[in-house]
């Protein structure tokens, strides 16, 4: 049994190193397993920096949101569309921001079912801290690891291409 079959779960299908299916099986396998352990520890990074500032009213995921919202009016189905955040979780997350005041929201005037919010001065602060974790760690990972520019371009371009195949399969699966 290998080390990754023994982490996931899942049989290996690798014969031996030349088996070119059971490279891109277990490399892939590792790859889903890496995407996943690094949502989870980029979440953590953004709640060790919130508590070590004393931003003790909104949790990571609503830091994120924050970040990610930045200057933009939006609403919430902008936000499900662009691929960041899954429904129930937009809107409890959304509630919550407006209630502690990091967010205002306001009835569209054309769809008066749909609300924009934007981020208050309180909510661009925390925008500003999670931005500046970002720059912070994106120097650091070049200085402590030697991941340049040209690498991040390659591993994005690697990311896009796994999401759009993702994206296919979801739209045109039968």
């Amino acid at each position: 049994m290998s080390k990754l079959e023994a982490f996931t779960g899942v049989p290996s299908f690798q014969k031996d190193a030349d088996d070119a299916p059971g490279a891109i099986w277990t490399g892939y396998l590792e790859s889903l397993a890496l995407v996943e352990r690094l949502h989870r520890l980029l979440l953590d990074v953004i709640k060790d920096e919130f508590e070590r500032l004393g931003i003790l009213e909104i949790n990571a995921v609503q830091g994120l949101l924050l970040f990610n919202i930045g200057d933009n009016e939006v609403t919430a189905g902008e936000l499900k569309s662009r691929g960041y955040y899954q429904g129930s979780n937009v809107s409890y997350n959304l509630k919550k921001l407006v209630e502690y005041d990091f967010m205002h929201h306001q009835r569209c005037e054309i769809d008066r079912r749909s609300v924009r919010v934007r981020l208050t001065d309180k909510g661009r602060k925390v925008r500003d801290v999670v931005q500046d974790l970002f720059l912070r760690h994106a120097i650091g990972v070049e200085e402590a690891t030697g991941i340049n520019a040209d690498k991040v371009f390659d591993i994005n371009m690697t990311l896009k291409r796994i999401e759009r195949y993702w994206s296919d399969q979801i739209r045109y699966i039968y």
